[in-house]
C-alpha cells in the first residue's frame, strides 16, 4: 500500500471502536498520523461500559504504518475539543482531514417506543451525542483544516441522503440524529469551497461492529454463522471496507469533486477500487432497496 498520506494529520473523532477505529487504522495504513479520540481508556470507561479503548486504537494505527496518538476527550466538553485543536496547531500546524464519527448512542435509543412514548431525557441526550458532538469539533478543528487547501472533512452517518429521504429509520431520536449528520456535510461544504475544503458525509453499510457481532453471538472470523438467524447479515461488511472509503478520499487529489455530496463505502469501492477484507465490494444500500426492502428472499450475487 502507498504511504500517500505520508506527513499529513488527521483528527477521527470518535475512534474508539467500530468505523472510527477502522478508519483511523486505514489512515494510518497510508503513513497519516492520527489522533484517535474516544471517552473509553484502558483506565476508564464511557457510559456505553465497552472494553475497546482509544489506546488500543492508536497502537493499531501505528503497527498498520502511521503514527497513532490516543486521546481522551468528551466531545460535548467544550475546553477539551478547543484544548485538542490547540494540541495539534502546537506539535503540527496542520490538519487535512478530519472524521467526525462521534455516536456512542447504541443503548440510548428505542426502536419500540413512538416520540411521545420515548424517554426525553434519552432522546435529548442522543441528539447531544450526535449532532451537538459533530458540531463542537467542527467548530474548533476547521481553522486549522482550512490553513491549507485539500482540506477533507467526513460526516459519518447511517443512510444515504436518498435512502433517508424516502424511509423512516425506525426511531424518531435516530432518524433525526442520522438525518441531521448529512446536513451538517452539506452545510460545512458551502463554508469550506472557497478555502479549498471539501466536506461529504459518508455511510456504511450494514456494518459489522464489535456490537453487531456480539448481537448475532458471533465474530469477524464467523460472521456467516449469523446467516442462520439473518439471511440478510450476508451483505454485511467489516469496519476496514469503511475505513478504506475514508482512505480513498483522502488520497484523492480530485477529492473536491464530491464536495457536499452523501456517499456510501459500496459505493466509493465501485469507482476507487478497494474491497473488503474478503475481497468483495458489497453494495449495501442498493441491497436494501432492491432486496431487502422489497421484500425478497436474500441474495447478495450482483451485490457484492
Amino acid at each position: 500500500m502507498e504511504r500517500d498520506l505520508t506527513g499529513k494529520v488527521a483528527l477521527v473523532a470518535g475512534a474508539t471502536r467500530g468505523a472510527g477505529r477502522q478508519i483511523a487504522v486505514q489512515l494510518g495504513a497510508r503513513g497519516a498520523t492520527v489522533y484517535a479520540t474516544g471517552r473509553t481508556t484502558r483506565e476508564q470507561r464511557s457510559e456505553m461500559d465497552r472494553p475497546e479503548t482509544i489506546e488500543e486504537t492508536a497502537e493499531l494505527v501505528t503497527a498498520a504504518g502511521g503514527t497513532g496518538i490516543a486521546v481522551q476527550i468528551d466531545h460535548l466538553e467544550a475546553d477539551q475539543v478547543g484544548a485538542l485543536a490547540e494540541r495539534i496547531d502546537a506539535s503540527h500546524n496542520r490538519l487535512d482531514v478530519l472524521v467526525n464519527d462521534i455516536w456512542g448512542s447504541e443503548l440510548l435509543f428505542s426502536w419500540e417506543h413512538k416520540l411521545w412514548e420515548h424517554d426525553l431525557d434519552k432522546g435529548l441526550r442522543i441528539l447531544r451525542l450526535a449532532i451537538d458532538t459533530h458540531i463542537l469539533t467542527s467548530h474548533y478543528a476547521l481553522p486549522l483544516l482550512i490553513r491549507r487547501p485539500g482540506g477533507l472533512v467526513v460526516e459519518m452517518t447511517d443512510g444515504t441522503l436518498e435512502y433517508n429521504s424516502t424511509n423512516y429509520r425506525v426511531s424518531f431520536f435516530y432518524d433525526l440524529a442520522k438525518t441531521a449528520v448529512l446536513r451538517m456535510a452539506f452545510s460545512q461544504s458551502k463554508e469550506l469551497a472557497s478555502y479549498g475544503g471539501t466536506a461529504v458525509a459518508l455511510t456504511p453499510g450494514w456494518l459489522r461492529s464489535e456490537i453487531m457481532l456480539e448481537n448475532y453471538g458471533v465474530t469477524e472470523q464467523n460472521w456467516r454463522d449469523a446467516l442462520t438467524v439473518q439471511p440478510h447479515f450476508a451483505i454485511s461488511e467489516s469496519p476496514a471496507f469503511t475505513g478504506r472509503a475514508v482512505a480513498a478520499l483522502a488520497t484523492d487529489p480530485d477529492v473536491a469533486r464530491w464536495n457536499g455530496q452523501s456517499l456510501s463505502s459500496g459505493q466509493l469501492a465501485q469507482i476507487y477500487g478497494f474491497t473488503d477484507l474478503d475481497g468483495s465490494r458489497p453494495d449495501c444500500w442498493r441491497y436494501l432497496v432492491e432486496v431487502q426492502d422489497a421484500g425478497k428472499p436474500a441474495d447478495v450475487n450482483g451485490y457484492r
